[in-house]
């Protein structure tokens, strides 16, 4: 079900229009096995689509961020140099200006204000498998994903068809996904959820494509008995919100993924309350998909009462995964929750590495284990506990501090909806502790609120020094908070 456009289609007719998709971007736009076909559009059936043809012949689909400024826009297209660009009519204008400055051999484009070429390209090509199908394996590459850019400019995470069932695999056993299960993709298609969203359709489920809105999710988990979703803490935040929740049927839903960090406890305690179903994280990054998980029964049990810093934890590894701690040497670093090493992954859900950047490649691919950048320490029993991004560690007057250790504290004050900290330029510290903070709708709080609810938690050295309050947070697709955004202005 296409909710945007108010449209759905069955098995049968995807199937139809993605062979007649497939046929047409080989054969009237010559496009060969390898050469990559970039989508700029919202979510929208087409988009699952072009997914699916890209991946029958061979192509390699190059998802647009729409949010970006032309500028970063106009770089990725030269990055990935796409034979064809496919994009929803709203966008014309801007692929007027992108004609001026790239050169791409075909454009497509449908829906609304376009020039119908995309449907035009399906009603003269043929239904039946495309030939080439046969020819395509597991290791060929099938998708260019864009990192969130949350240390420096994006770069293209290259996945292959093995890759991105590997990470559904993961996905199937955590969310324990079953054929009468029907999901509703509130993420972007130009980022990692959608793979979420083919794993279901992969077991025959119903999938809902919305653009996410609070009160439309609502509504439409009511009208389609949707099952399952994955959300970051700020959209269950935002449903819960909305006025007469309680009055809405959702009582479908079975579970709700979310990511983008470990959410507070108190609003996980909220979202048991308020959902009528169990909740799990996945820890995740666009280069390996999802990669470890605080499953059901750690919300459950923690929230009782047994366990309850394990809310704090990003779970432990996937099925088809297998995560280390190491230090600055390789070497593994004590399971004491207190010794700090870096987070590694060795998984076939792996990217096969950045698109035409072997330099980052070797950084960050080594002897077959992906080093993520994320610091954290793991107990005994192997659950993960991230403190930091390598990048994001403040150092203050010498002493190391971490910023989700403030923001967590931050978050024990009631009004407080979303936090980020920072370091900025101190003439005495080096750096000082900073913090970002979005309050909830109608709540009030003063800088030295904020400041006091932190300082109950933490070291007098780890509170804020200073406090911004700000309508929202930039974040990259994934969820994930933009702190060089917020870090760059103070520094630069």
């Amino acid at each position: 079900m296409d909710i945007p456009n108010q449209r759905r289609i069955d098995f049968a007719s995807l199937e139809n229009r993605v062979c007649r998709l497939a046929n047409g971007l080989v054969d009237s736009c010559h496009a060969v096995k390898g050469d990559r076909v970039a989508v700029l559009s919202k979510n929208c059936i087409e988009y699952m689509e072009i997914f699916f043809a890209c991946a029958r012949v061979g192509l390699i689909i190059q998802p647009l961020n729409w949010r970006l400024g032309d500028d970063e826009l106009n770089r990725i297209i030269e990055d990935g140099n796409p034979t064809v660009i496919i994009h929803a009519g709203e966008y014309t204008d801007l692929k007027q200006q992108l004609e001026n400055t790239i050169r791409v051999d075909h454009w497509l484009s449908f829906g609304h204000e376009s020039d119908g070429s995309y449907e035009t390209l399906l009603s003269q090509s043929s239904a039946t498998e495309p030939s080439i199908s046969a020819q395509i394996g597991d290791d060929d590459p099938v998708m260019i994903l864009y990192t969130g850019g949350t240390t420096g400019k994006s770069k293209g995470a290259l996945h292959s068809h093995k890759s991105i069932y590997m990470g559904m695999l993961n996905q199937t056993v955590a969310e324990r996904v079953v054929p009468s299960d029907v999901y509703m993709l509130t993420g972007q298609m130009f980022h990692i959820p959608i793979a979420l969203a083919i794993n279901y359709m992969a077991h025959g489920c119903p999938v809902v494509l919305i653009n996410f809105d609070a009160k439309l999710a609502l509504e439409v988990i009511e009208k389609e008995r949707v099952t399952a979703f994955l959300g970051i803490t700020t959209m269950l935040n935002w449903m819960m919100a909305v006025e007469n929740f309680e009055q809405y049927d959702i009582s479908s839903l079975r579970n709700i993924q979310y990511g983008g960090g470990p959410m507070p406890a108190t609003v996980v305690a909220a979202a048991l309350k308020a959902f009528p179903c169990n909740l799990i994280q996945g820890y995740g990054q666009t280069e390996g998909m999802t990669m470890s998980f605080l499953s059901q029964e750690d919300h459950i049990k923690a929230v009782a009462g047994e366990h309850p810093e394990r809310l704090a934890s990003c779970g432990r590894e996937g099925f088809v995964t297998s995560i280390r701690l190491v230090d600055e040497h390789g070497e593994l670093v004590p399971r004491d929750g207190v010794t700090h090493g870096e987070i590694i992954i060795k998984s076939e859900a792996n990217m096969l590495g950045y698109w035409q950047r072997p330099d980052k490649t070797a950084e960050t691919l080594r002897d077959g284990w992906m080093w993520s950048g994320d610091i954290a320490v793991w107990d005994e029993a192997g659950y993960i506990y991230i403190v930091d991004r390598a990048k994001d560690m403040i150092i203050s007057g010498g002493e190391n501090i971490f910023s989700v250790q403030v923001e967590a504290a931050i978050h024990q004050h009631p009004a407080v909806l979303e936090s980020a900290v920072i370091g900025i330029p101190s003439e005495e510290w080096g750096e000082a502790v900073h913090a970002v903070v979005v309050l909830k709708p109608g709540a009030s709080a003063s800088a030295e609120d904020i400041i006091a609810a932190a300082k109950q938690n933490l070291a007098s050295y780890q509170k804020p020094r200073s406090v911004e309050f700000v309508d929202s947070l930039p974040k990259a697709p994934t969820g994930k908070i933009l702190k060089r955004n917020l870090r760059d202005p103070y520094w630069k």
